[in-house]
């Protein structure tokens, strides 16, 4: 599996940040902005599928209030939602797809970064991507990628927040009521909280790319739902 996991995301990855990095001036900074933007275009399909749903949700929000009102027993109550579902072939867990999608590419991320200032790391490279020798660590002329930054740390929390206000947005009508909306609101808190603790201890080069992530989420966001917004 990690062989797998290796040739498929990690070894890609590396060549990319390094093909960038020669690229863009020898600063690993760019190269990993670079890398987030051309992994949100790729992965832009899915964001579009996801603000599709996101509407189909927020049209069939007044028939899960009726279900609420009629049934009482939650088991009955969540088998009729998931049929209205059903029938109108929407997921509510569709929105964690990106996501999930996100992890492992994170991951191969943060171990790129790691292998970019190791020596040893040459053998990743593709034939066709020239070997650039010592990375250089410090980006935008003053900012070591390879170390903790908690500064970064918060705007990585603050664009956070940001990205999860607009995705709220985006699905407002579709929220829950009760328990559950409550529940949706602390996540707006909580998720920044987490990325904050989160990048505390990471590499900045991984904060960088929660920033910039969060960055092109947005823009992409708001791109979608202005093309999509003729449809709804």
């Amino acid at each position: 599996m990690g062989a797998i996991f290796n040739e498929v995301l990690l070894r890609p990855i590396f060549n990319l940040l390094v093909f960038l990095y020669s690229a863009l001036g020898n600063d690993f900074g760019l190269a990993i902005i670079a890398a987030t933007i051309l992994v949100r275009v790729v992965v832009s399909p899915l964001s579009i599928k996801t603000t599709r749903s996101q509407q189909a949700l927020a049209k069939l929000n007044p028939q899960v209030e009726e279900i609420r009102k009629k049934i009482t027993d939650p088991a009955a109550q969540s088998q009729a939602i998931m049929r209205l579902y059903k029938e109108h072939k929407v997921s509510p867990l569709s929105g964690c797809l990106p996501l999930l999608i996100q992890l492992p590419i994170i991951i191969a991320l943060y171990k790129a970064l790691l292998a970019g200032f190791k020596p040893e790391s040459a053998s990743l490279l593709y034939g066709f991507i020239n070997n650039p020798g010592t990375i250089n660590p410090i980006s935008f002329g003053f900012l070591n990628v390879t170390s903790p930054n908690h500064i970064l740390a918060f705007v990585a929390g603050a664009f956070q927040w940001v990205q999860a206000k607009v995705a709220m947005s985006t699905q407002q009508q579709a929220t829950p009521s009760g328990v559950a909306g409550a529940l949706n609101n602390q996540m707006l808190y909580l998720f920044p909280l987490m990325l904050v603790v989160i990048s505390w201890n990471l590499a900045a080069g991984i904060t960088v790319y929660f920033i910039a992530s969060a960055i092109v989420a947005v823009i992409e966001q708001w791109l979608v739902r202005r093309a999509l917004a003729p449809l709804s």
